[in-house]
C-alpha cells in the first residue's frame, strides 16, 4: 500500500474506531458518555485538577467542560474542593461513587478490548500498542503534550 493510501485507510479506520468507542461507551454505561468517562479517568490519574486544566488538556471549549462537570457533579461522581495551596481555587476530585463507577466502566471496557483482541498474536498486540502510543504522543489535541 502506498503512503497516501495508507494515510487514507488510517483516517477512515480511526473514524470507525472513534464511532465504535462512543457507541460502546453508551452501551456499557448509558449515563456516562465517553467524554465523561475520559474526564473521570483524567481526574483519577491526576489526583484532581481545575476545570480549566481539563479544558486545556483535552483542547475542549471551557463551556463544554463546564457542562460535563456540572452533569458529573449532579450525578454525585465529582466534587469541588478548595486547593490547599490557594483557597480561592476549586479543584475537581472524584467522589467515592465516581471512583466506583469509573472502576466498573473501566473493567467493562477492558473486558470488551480483551474479547475483541483475544485472537491476536502477542507480537501484533505489542506492535498495535506501540503504534497507538506513538500516534497519541504526537502534538495536538488529545496528545500527551
Amino acid at each position: 500500500m502506498n503512503p497516501a493510501d495508507a494515510v487514507e485507510t488510517i483516517q477512515r479506520e480511526m473514524t470507525v474506531f472513534a464511532r465504535r468507542a462512543r457507541a460502546a461507551a453508551g452501551r456499557m454505561h448509558p449515563e456516562l458518555s465517553l467524554v465523561s468517562y475520559t474526564l473521570l479517568g483524567h481526574l483519577e490519574e491526576s489526583g484532581g485538577c481545575r476545570a480549566t486544566d481539563l479544558a486545556a488538556h483535552y483542547a475542549l471549549d471551557k463551556s463544554t467542560v463546564s457542562r460535563q462537570v456540572a452533569a458529573l457533579e449532579r450525578a454525585g461522581l465529582i466534587e469541588r474542593r478548595p486547593d490547599p495551596e490557594d483557597q480561592r481555587v476549586l479543584v475537581l476530585h472524584l467522589t467515592g461513587a465516581g471512583r466506583r463507577v469509573l472502576a466498573r466502566v473501566t473493567e467493562s471496557r477492558r473486558s470488551a478490548f480483551r474479547e475483541r483482541l483475544a485472537d491476536w498474536p502477542a507480537e501484533d498486540l505489542s506492535l498495535f500498542a506501540e503504534c497507538l502510543v506513538r500516534y497519541n504522543a504526537g502534538s495536538g489535541p488529545g496528545g500527551h503534550d
